[in-house]
């Protein structure tokens, strides 16, 4: 029992912050179901200048990457983004109890992936409305599950600078 305790102690349980992937799930599926409902298909409506709502299925990944395919990819989808997610919730549990700003990133990406995911399977194609332009260029559609993926992504990448840059700390402390 001490050495129970004693490990979680140590690791902490970083499971608690899956509640935040579950708050992006929620509003991910949600906007989705708002723009389905008010928007008309590929018809842009204008918010701000450079943004406008704009309805899309998306029936491939980042930037409609086999979009094209013959039907085959829903489902690969959707069996990576389940197997990613596996490794997401082992990796989460496994954490270090100071590793918090990378359980953050995980369960954004988590909840991102998940919130595609029931698009993939209960519609065939992930609903996109978000689309930003600079005058005749125009960044691909994508959704608040695509956002956190990223946001998630980009805290992945500043956690490994984070990391690098105490690791070299601690070599130059060593070596004195």
């Amino acid at each position: 029992m001490d050495t129970a305790m004693t490990e979680t102690q140590t690791t902490g349980s970083k499971l608690k912050w899956l509640w935040l992937a579950v708050l992006v799930i929620i509003i991910d599926l949600g906007t989705k179901a708002m723009a389905t409902a008010m928007l008309t298909y590929a018809t842009p409506v204008p918010v701000f200048p450079m943004f406008n709502l704009t309805l899309l299925h998306n029936t491939g990944a980042a930037f409609s990457f086999l979009a094209g395919a013959d039907g085959w990819q829903r489902w690969f989808f959707v069996v990576l983004a389940l197997g990613v997610s596996c490794v997401l919730v082992y990796w989460l549990r496994n954490l270090k109890r100071h590793e918090t700003w990378m359980a953050v990133a995980i369960v954004l990406i988590l909840g991102g992936a998940l919130g595609n995911v029931y698009d993939r399977v209960v519609h065939g194609y992930v609903v996109d409305f978000l689309h930003f332009y600079w005058r005749d260029w125009h960044f691909p559609a994508f959704n608040i599950a695509d956002t956190a993926i990223t946001i998630g992504a980009a805290m992945m990448i500043l956690d490994m600078f984070r990391n690098s840059d105490r690791e070299g700390d601690g070599d130059a402390e060593r070596s004195e």
